[in-house]
Formats: C-alpha cells, sequence, structure tokens
C-alpha cells in the first residue's frame, strides 16, 4: 500500500467565522497559545504529577493537508470516527448502520486503502455512537477498540477489544469482544490511541462530570486499571463536540457543526490542543480544512505516522447529501 500523500490546502483564523470574535487576537499570539481564562472555561486541576512525558505538539495554525475527499464508506450516513494501524497500514472508518435507529448503537466500519478504495467492512449491534475508535496492531492483524454496551443516549458504557474480521458481524454479547470497564461509575467512554507511544486516552462521564484519562494500552488490554499515566477534567465551552486525538504529552479536540443557514461557510470548527499532564488549553485554532465541501460536518481525529517517520494529526469531515454522504480527510503535520 502506498503511504500517505501531500496535497496543501491553507488553513487560518477566521474572524468573522469565530463564536468568540472578542477575542480572535489572543488565538493569533504566540501561535494561537492562550490562557484558558481568557475564554472563560471550565478546565479545574490537573493531575497531581506529570505521569506523561512531555512531548512537542502540533501547530493548529498551519496548513491542512488532503488525503482524500468524497469517498464513499459501505454505508450511506455520515462518518463518526476513524484510526490508523501504522504498522499494518490500514485506515478504518465508523458510521452508524444504515437502516438502523440512531438510538440502536449499531455501527458500520469500512476499511479503506490511503485512496479512499473500500477494502472491507464489518458491523456492530448495540456498541454505540462511534464517536471515537482505534486501532492496535498485534503482528500482521488489527485489533479495534470501540464503545459498546449502548445506554439510552445512545453512547457506549464500557469498551471493547476485538480482531478485525472482513465481512463478520458482532453484536455486543459476542464471545468475540473482550470488554473492559476501566473507571468504575462511569455511564459514557470511548478511546482514542496513541499508536506512536502505545497509550489510550479515554473520554468518559461519571456523576462529576467528564474527562479524560490516559493509560498504557497494554494495561488497560490486560485488564489492568489502576495505572493511569493521567486524569484530567475535560474542557468546556469550545463548541460541540466531533472527535478527539492523543499525541505524546497533548489530546487534541476538534469540535463544530456542519454548514447550514445558522453556520455558513467558512463554519464554526476548531481544532484544540490539551495538555494531558495540567489540563491547560495550550492552543485553539479555526480550521479551513475542506471548507468548500458540501455539508461539511466536522467528524472524527487520529493520529498516524509514516514509513518515513513524519507524523500527522488527522482531521475528518463528513460531506455530501442526506442518503449519499461521503469522507474526507485532512492532516497538519508541523511539531513545534
Amino acid at each position: 500500500m502506498s503511504d500517505l500523500r501531500d496535497v496543501p490546502e491553507r488553513d487560518g483564523v477566521q474572524a468573522a467565522a469565530s463564536p468568540l470574535p472578542s477575542r480572535r487576537g489572543l488565538l493569533r499570539l504566540g501561535g494561537g497559545l492562550v490562557a484558558a481564562s481568557a475564554f472563560g472555561l471550565s478546565l479545574g486541576a490537573g493531575s497531581a504529577a506529570a505521569a506523561v512525558p512531555a512531548s512537542k505538539r502540533f501547530s493548529l495554525t498551519e496548513p491542512s493537508h488532503d488525503l482524500f475527499r468524497h469517498v464513499k464508506l459501505h454505508d450511506a450516513r455520515v462518518q463518526q470516527s476513524f484510526t490508523f494501524d501504522i504498522v499494518n497500514r490500514r485506515l478504518f472508518v465508523a458510521q452508524l448502520k444504515s437502516g438502523s435507529p440512531d438510538d440502536s448503537g449499531d455501527l458500520c466500519i469500512t476499511q479503506l486503502d490511503f485512496s479512499g478504495n473500500k477494502l472491507g467492512h464489518m458491523y456492530l449491534l448495540g456498541f454505540g455512537h462511534g464517536v471515537s475508535i482505534g486501532a492496535q496492531p498485534v503482528g500482521a492483524d488489527t485489533y479495534l477498540w470501540t464503545e459498546v454496551d449502548v445506554n439510552s443516549n445512545a453512547r457506549g458504557t464500557r469498551l471493547a477489544r476485538f480482531k478485525w474480521n472482513n465481512g463478520a458481524t458482532l453484536s455486543r454479547t459476542s464471545a468475540a469482544l473482550a470488554k473492559h470497564q476501566p473507571i468504575p461509575g462511569a455511564t459514557e467512554m470511548t478511546c482514542a490511541i496513541d499508536p506512536v507511544n502505545n497509550r489510550m486516552a479515554i473520554r468518559y462521564l461519571t456523576a462529576s462530570g467528564r474527562r479524560y484519562g490516559v493509560y498504557n494500552v497494554a494495561d488497560i488490554a490486560a485488564g489492568v486499571y489502576d495505572k493511569p499515566l493521567s486524569d484530567v477534567p475535560h474542557p468546556t465551552g469550545l463548541g460541540t463536540f466531533q472527535g478527539y486525538a492523543l499525541y505524546g504529552s497533548y489530546v487534541y479536540q476538534l469540535t463544530g457543526n456542519p454548514y447550514g443557514p445558522d453556520n455558513p461557510n467558512p463554519g464554526n470548527s476548531y481544532v484544540s490542543s490539551v495538555d494531558v499532564n495540567t489540563g491547560a488549553l495550550v492552543q485553539r485554532a479555526f480550521t479551513r480544512a475542506g471548507s468548500t465541501l458540501t455539508f461539511r460536518e466536522p467528524e472524527g481525529m487520529g493520529i498516524y505516522r509514516t514509513a518515513a517517520g513524519e507524523v500527522r494529526l488527522f482531521l475528518g469531515f463528513a460531506s455530501g447529501v442526506a442518503g449519499d454522504r461521503r469522507s474526507n480527510l485532512f492532516y497538519k503535520n508541523v511539531l513545534i
């Protein structure tokens, strides 16, 4: 399979599209560095110790580049999330299953090559919304991580790990699943994997609020839940949440809404970075990636490392018309 290609498209901070126009100057200072208090965000205190080694972070104001546009998935609904197996060079995209009710938790996972050609699919029944998925390479196989055991809010309450099996349909009670409940009392739970450092961010909700926990993937897979590397409050006030990714000591969030009468082009899509050791919002930047797409709803984030060693932060957008939604992936590749 060929590696990922470069086709540039400029990003930029567009004052007219910002929902925080009186603060737009703050986004430009220091390459987008801002204090959380400048936005009136509720971040809270971070973990006591910096257990995740400090790393470089992606510059969110640098240009984005295309991977592909207008790609058909196996089913016709909006993509929700995606993930890469960086060892076996595989890409998987999650969407709600066509023909199933929105609250069923039924998902379709499509495997694509890096040109957008469909290679296979699986159906997952009763899992969740597909907010975020992860891929774990095991030799020549890929094991996927998803939410599972859908609740009344159409979100998963636990994590599931299972081997990718083209053409298979798994129910939430399938013996092929290994289920995990690393956070007691969590009523919603998803995960994102940092494939470079083999760590997992778990986004979860309890009665105390929504948070991010960071673990070693191997620990969660082994059922060892008492060794979190960090645990910080989830930022609020950033817009409609649409996906997240973990790389090094930062978790990245994608927010925004589809184009419409109340959100015309260039839209309101933003990318943010949060320090997982402190919970501090480090950068927030408006993105124009895929600005010419029809519909253009931000959906999903992921991390990929090329064969040459370049690490990329991917942003996903759904496009197209109802009944024929398409997948679009873009990436940033400047670390600072």
